[in-house]
């Protein structure tokens, strides 16, 4: 049996225990709170972000699409044993801004197709244009860097790449078996102002892969 002074000490005991298990569950949902809070503040800067980037490339898809899908008429079968160097035909000669390099760095739309006449990649999609590319040295297979230069923005040209200068002997994915030889459009576009992620985004993205 306890005395009185055991049975307040269990009581004081119990008590502590309680509120600091209300205060530990209190902490969790003050935190689950703050993170809401936080989630949906990155939620808006994103969409805010994408939103910018959608209006951007819908307003080039309506400037370009018309000219450039016309483009796809060009695509066909080729072959590929016929196809030992890199050559080059303008389709339309561009008109400004100085002549590319092989150190230039541009944006373009393109289409690419493999000897079967297969487009693996195309800037073409659902009958718009998605996003240029922004293609800088290095970022780019050897034919891109060779075939461009001479080329000014809204010119077209067309490249017929040898596999070494292409994806070589690794290929690249199942359209393109190694030693493959391919075929491109470009257009060079003006490269349009840059949309700049928030800082704050770009912090969030960046802990996700601490």
């Amino acid at each position: 049996m306890t005395s009185a002074k055991q049975r307040i000490f269990i009581w004081i005991i119990a008590i502590v225990m309680t509120v600091g298990t209300i205060g530990s569950f209190a902490v969790i949902i003050i935190s689950n709170e703050n993170n809401k809070t936080e989630q949906a503040h990155i939620a808006k800067l994103q969409s805010d972000y994408q939103a910018k980037v959608d209006a951007q490339t819908k307003e080039l898809s309506d400037k370009y699409y018309a000219e450039f899908s016309g483009y796809q008429s060009q695509v066909s079968s080729f072959d590929a044993s016929s196809v030992t160097s890199l050559t080059t035909k303008d389709l339309k000669l561009g008109d400004t801004g100085d002549p590319l390099t092989s150190t230039s760095s541009f944006t373009a739309y393109y289409i690419g197709w493999n000897p079967s006449g297969k487009v693996f990649d195309s800037s073409i999609s659902n009958g718009a244009l998605k996003a240029p590319f922004n293609a800088a040295p290095g970022g780019v297979i050897t034919g891109w860097t060779e075939g461009v230069v001479g080329m000014k923005i809204n010119g077209v040209r067309e490249l017929t790449i040898p596999a070494d200068k292409a994806y070589g002997s690794t290929g690249s994915g199942s359209d393109i078996p190694p030693n493959t030889p391919l075929k491109f459009i470009i257009m060079v576009i003006p490269t349009p102002p840059t949309i700049t992620m928030p800082q704050e985004l770009l912090q969030y993205y960046q802990s996700q892969y601490q």
